[in-house]
């Protein structure tokens, strides 16, 4: 957060009406928990990834002669003899790729001429040294290669350049894996919705598998192997897939984020008695459920909803000791202790001779953080809540929406896409 913004927070605190003051320290909050996050590259990502955006479009192939010549100028003169070299081999001694310039081709187009020029650079330019990177590529457009949607994509685009020229070959490769992809979708898309396999990993799985196999079958009717109304039952489709999937991924997170608070500092006792080490202080703190609302966080909320996220904590004026066992609380109290098995040895730090406990926010199973936020242990549940619109709102769902919500103008346009590419020599 800028200083500028937290200027205004504290000018907000201070004139704000003691009804919405707690309001404004929520958000800052959870702007600070989501900074914390973020900084530690434990927000999900399920956004589609630029390449595929790109390439799959109708600049698709003002795209690649845009990457042919940067790649080419970056490159020594004997870079670029061996570049071409190697190219040409790819693609049988050929100069001209049929519909090299659109969909899927330009896509697999575009990877291999990055695998080359990194294979030029490395002076490791043969055939085999090319056929051995792509073989070794671990992660596609963001998932991995060792799940079954990235095997089949990287598959089938590495099987592209070799066979674009041949009609027929093309016609029977794309058909075959086409299939493959789609029973696979369909199977991964029970798994989330039915099976409870839902997670940000499987979400970006779908969508990259979803776009790579609507743009498979675009280029089937290109070839003629298909009708249109084929394609554009099968983009009806992931359309509607689409919305019931980020209902159900809202939902995933509702259900997973949870958010420990750092225990505040301990208070220094004055009345006289036996004292016990290594302890701390803290006030006990009701929430007022009235102001302090999870239900309206539901599995319908939609990326753009707002929470509710006021609340009013109470302290009761009493403080008291804990040592290493923490005493059984009503429900009407929440006490601010972190649970040692919650935390790792890593959320314990040192300063001087005091040995503090770090707080801990946790996205899902494998995505925590020890942080140093502060706030009372009654905001949590509210805090949990907003952090899901916060990261909902991080992703950038307008593009994964805008790829399956072609007006039917720009669909038609690129069924009709039927631009080649040449290769040339400066």
């Amino acid at each position: 957060m800028s200083r500028a913004d937290n200027m205004l927070l504290v000018v907000l605190k201070r004139n704000a009406p003691a009804s919405n003051r707690t309001k404004v320290t929520i958000a800052a909050t959870v702007q600070e928990l989501f900074s914390v996050a973020r900084d530690a590259s434990i927000i999900p990502d399920i956004s589609l990834d630029p390449v595929l955006t790109t390439f799959l479009s109708l600049d698709s192939s003002a795209a690649l002669q845009h990457q042919y010549a940067f790649l080419q100028r970056s490159l020594s003169r004997e870079q670029q003899a061996a570049f071409s070299l190697n190219l040409t081999g790819e693609l049988g001694g050929s100069s001209r790729v049929t519909y090299g310039g659109v969909g899927v081709v330009a896509l697999a187009l575009s990877m291999l001429f990055d695998q080359i020029a990194q294979q030029v650079r490395a002076q490791g330019s043969t055939e085999g040294d090319v056929s051995s990177e792509r073989s070794k590529a671990k992660m596609i457009f963001g998932i991995s290669t060792s799940s079954r949607i990235g095997w089949i994509i990287h598959s089938y685009l590495g099987l592209i350049p070799g066979i674009a020229n041949n009609q027929e070959k093309m016609s029977e490769t794309t058909e075959l894996y086409d299939n493959w992809l789609k029973l696979e979708l369909l199977d991964h898309y029970e798994r989330m919705t039915t099976k409870k396999r839902m997670s940000s990993v499987s979400m970006q799985q779908w969508l990259v598998g979803a776009a790579v196999h609507l743009h498979m079958r675009i280029h089937q009717v290109r070839l003629n192997s298909v009708p249109v109304g084929s394609a554009e039952s099968l983009r009806l489709s992931y359309k509607s897939g689409l919305g019931r999937l980020v209902q159900g991924y809202t939902a995933y997170l509702h259900r997973n984020i949870q958010e420990t608070p750092r225990p505040r500092k301990p208070r220094t006792r004055t009345v006289s008695g036996p004292r016990q080490t290594n302890t701390f202080s803290i006030a006990n703190m009701t929430c007022s459920n009235k102001n302090i609302s999870t239900d309206k966080f539901n599995e319908t909320t939609t990326p753009n909803s707002t929470a509710d996220i006021s609340g009013n904590c109470k302290t009761d004026g009493s403080s008291e000791d804990f040592g290493p066992n923490v005493p059984k609380v009503s429900n009407e109290t929440t006490v601010g202790v972190v649970k040692r098995k919650t935390l790792n040895n890593s959320a314990s730090y040192r300063r001087g001779e005091k040995v503090g406990i770090l707080g801990l926010l946790v996205i899902e199973q494998w995505r925590n953080v020890s942080h140093n936020v502060q706030h009372h242990p009654c905001e949590s549940p509210a805090i949990q809540q907003a952090l899901v619109t916060r990261i909902i709102n991080a992703q950038d769902l307008e593009r994964n929406r805008n790829f399956f919500l072609y007006p039917d103008k720009v669909f038609h346009r690129l069924l009709r896409q039927r631009d080649d590419f040449e290769l040339k020599t400066n």
